[in-house]
């Protein structure tokens, strides 16, 4: 069963109508699709096959979803988190703290004291100088933290500039010529036990080369490391594979990706973790969204104005990505338009001269692949609500998020006596 496909002219998700959530929801809303969800899991996870014994951490920044975290932990994925609040909701969630992964390049103190009490599994040091600032804590506290060192291997991911992060100008990791100098200084501090590497160049990769440079460098430290004496029983590789947005567009499977990690880390003799988010998530949700009016071009295509905006799905504006568009129930009529939201700011545009369905006042329509950095990276910009999000399960859905209205937001304000 597919996830989002239309039957008698109607956009289904699995086998709920979008029309029927619209209507008992609202929109703008996010529908995610269970099954969709759990088949991009296992997929991942079979593309591992022959390793043995990988550990698989979503990476929650994708979609920190209580319930697709929960969906996720049954699946017997641990967490890639990045702040105490990610942190909190993998517990939440289910997911055992050992099954827990720290990344990040900004941990604070109270997040690093929090991620000890918790008991998580690994902590992934971004730096030197928080691995001392861990050594303390976890000396005072009375824990001993386990550790990978994160390198930079100064990579080209290749991928967008906002979201490449292994070359040497990004701010994440310790460069790699000087991570041999820096483990064995960080494995000689009480509190930590410094067990392995990790790696992470960026995200939405569509090809494999960059990460297996990246993978041969961190296979080179590894055997550096443990001539020099150092155990290394782990390696993080991240994640970032890539996902098609545009419908036609190919990437590389999980089964080529899989083989490709086999075979560039045969005889490491380390447990490897992987931290996928996007390839789990993307397609596993769409943005369902309603037309506000269809408003005239003095001289151009005309801009359909949709009642989702930049503050629900920030990736085009901050992006300029594509996310496909269609009607929930077309008309087989098409046209050229600008899709846009309703937010006081031009960036607010989903698409120039797409080529769509045409639309009316009050018609649906969805962006597709909308299931990872979507929600997550919403605002409330122009005083706007919080988008409900719904999770789908073959013939029933129910809301994982409620809709958060602007005057609960404005509840959280007051006004202080010396202004009344």
């Amino acid at each position: 069963m597919a996830a989002f496909e239309f039957r008698n002219g109607v956009l289904h998700a699995e086998n709920v109508p979008l029309p029927l959530i619209a209507e008992e929801v609202g929109t703008p809303v996010y529908v995610y699709s269970l099954a969709a969800l759990l088949d991009n899991a296992r997929a991942f996870r079979d593309g591992l096959s022959e390793l043995d014994n990988p550990h698989i951490a979503f990476a929650v920044k994708a979609n920190p979803n209580l319930s697709v975290l929960r969906a996720l932990g049954r699946e017997g994925f641990g967490a890639d988190v990045v702040s105490g609040g990610e942190l909190a909701r993998a517990i939440a969630a289910g997911i055992a703290p050992e099954d827990v992964v720290f990344s990040g390049v900004g941990k604070t103190h109270a997040e690093l004291l929090q991620a000890l009490e918790t008991g998580i599994g690994q902590f992934n040091l971004e730096s030197e100088e928080e691995g001392y600032e861990l050594a303390l804590l976890a000396r005072r506290h009375g824990f001993i933290a386990n550790c990978a060192l994160r390198v930079n291997p100064d990579v080209d991911a290749r991928t967008h500039a906002k979201i490449s992060t292994g070359k040497s100008e990004n701010k994440f990791g310790v460069p790699i010529d000087r991570a041999g100098a820096l483990y064995s200084a960080l494995a000689a501090e009480d509190g930590l036990n410094m067990r392995g590497v990790a790696v992470h160049i960026g995200s939405q990769l569509s090809e494999l080369e960059p990460l297996e440079t990246a993978f041969g460098k961190v296979g080179k430290l590894i055997g550096e490391l443990r001539e020099a004496g150092y155990a290394v029983t782990h390696a993080d590789l991240g994640g970032g594979l890539g996902v098609p947005y545009r419908e036609g567009e190919t990437f590389p499977t999980a089964a080529e990706y899989g083989a490709m990690v086999a075979r560039v880390t045969k005889g490491w003799d380390a447990q490897l973790m992987f931290e996928p988010g996007r390839f789990i998530a993307a397609d596993a949700g769409v943005l369902l969204t309603r037309t506000i009016r269809t408003k005239r071009s003095s001289n151009g295509p005309p801009f359909v104005v949709v009642d989702a905006a930049m503050n629900d799905l920030a990736r085009p504006a901050m992006y300029g990505a594509w996310h496909d568009f269609d009607a929930v129930e077309p008309t087989g009529e098409r046209c050229t338009a600008h899709i846009v939201g309703p937010i006081c700011e031009t960036g607010d545009t989903f698409a120039m001269d797409r080529e769509c369905d045409a639309l009316q006042a009050g018609d649906l329509a969805v962006f597709r692949t909308a299931g990872a950095y979507g929600a997550t990276m919403a605002s409330s910009y122009n005083s706007r609500g919080f988008v409900a999000e719904v999770l789908v399960n073959d013939d029933k859905f129910a809301i994982v998020a409620e809709r958060i209205e602007a005057s609960a937001i404005m509840d959280a304000e007051q006004v202080p006596d010396w202004l009344a």
